[in-house]
């Protein structure tokens, strides 16, 4: 596999509460007028495989990639069903979300068979409004599925939800089983498992124009997959590192880590695949140049490289 930082055209998803700023943002044409909710930036979904966009693996997608070399791109740490296990994607809500929950590994495979894995996910908030703006995350202490169902008759759910204003770096952990919601005027990028499982619990009373109908709950799937005992969730508070990076997520399923800096950086790992992501600024990463919205993969072969800001540069980098 040729050694060099891979990048990916965005997958766009028209979602009813979804806005107009992620095809600026990624920099990339919309295939519609719909508003655009998520740009995926990174994805080995099934039906919805990112493409490589530049180098001599251009318009190979991920799982080719990967299968032709996956000690390539993952190191020794290669997963045992040979796909990319995190996806990556922007959200721009202009509505909110649906209030819902995610099913953890086990009740993910009990529910829709071996191969499904969970959803634990994490949000880095990149833009919201201090006037408008929430995040839903976690329920108040005692709230109970009863409790919950009797606030559906009652249209109180939003009174059992712990809820905060967001501010734009803000990070955002939710392990599979929290109850959550993206709050309306919210940009953000979201790191997860490789899972497109979700049960919507409330939706706000609306109703979607294309139908004229209320788009479907799973009360009762998400609410056996609910931890009730989790409480509610706050942003996390950052961990400096000696080598001048900030962690916000080591979790079993992936680390996050956030750095702003204006001088030359390392990043990347000797051995092992890494994701890093240009949130704002722009400079050039192993000669790759990224700006604003821009998303390369490391592959474990290409090791640690550098990272040259044209003036202040911020990124995430995920690893696995």
């Amino acid at each position: 596999m040729p050694r060099y930082p891979l990048r990916f055209e965005p997958i766009f998803k028209s979602m009813l509460w979804g806005g107009r700023r992620l095809p600026e943002f990624v920099r990339r044409p919309a295939p519609s007028a719909d508003p655009v909710g998520e740009a995926w930036v990174l994805s080995d979904v099934d039906g919805n495989l990112s493409v490589v966009a530049n180098g001599p693996l251009a318009g190979k997608s991920l799982r080719e990639v990967i299968a032709a070399d996956p000690v390539g791109v993952f190191g020794q740490h290669v997963p045992p069903d040979g796909r990319f296990p995190l996806l990556l994607k922007f959200i721009d809500a202009k509505q909110e979300l649906s209030v819902q929950v995610h099913p953890d590994d086990e009740q993910a495979v009990r529910r829709k068979g071996p191969g499904h894995r969970g959803k634990t996910e994490a949000w880095v908030i990149l833009d919201a409004n201090p006037d408008t703006s929430a995040i839903y995350a976690g329920l108040h202490p005692g709230v109970t599925a009863d409790h919950f169902r009797n606030a559906l008759g009652y249209g109180t759910v939003p009174e059992t939800l712990h809820s905060f204003t967001p501010t734009p770096g803000d990070c955002v952990f939710l392990e599979a089983g929290t109850v959550h919601a993206i709050g309306a005027d919210i940009l953000l990028f979201e790191v997860q498992q490789t899972s497109d499982i979700t049960y919507r619990l409330y939706d706000w009373e609306r109703v979607d124009a294309k139908t004229g109908k209320p788009r479907e709950l799973h009360v009762e799937a998400g609410l056996a997959c609910t931890d009730f005992a989790r409480g509610p969730v706050n942003p996390v508070t950052p961990e400096a590192e000696d080598d001048g990076w900030h962690r916000l997520v080591g979790c079993r399923y992936f680390t996050l880590h956030h750095r702003n800096d204006d001088r030359p950086f390392r990043v990347g790992c000797a051995g092992e695949c890494r994701a890093v992501v240009c949130i704002q600024g722009r400079g050039a990463i192993a000669g790759e140049r990224v700006g604003m919205g821009d998303v390369l993969l490391l592959p474990a072969a290409l090791g640690e490289v550098p990272a040259v800001p044209d003036g202040m540069m911020r990124v995430l980098e995920c690893g696995i």
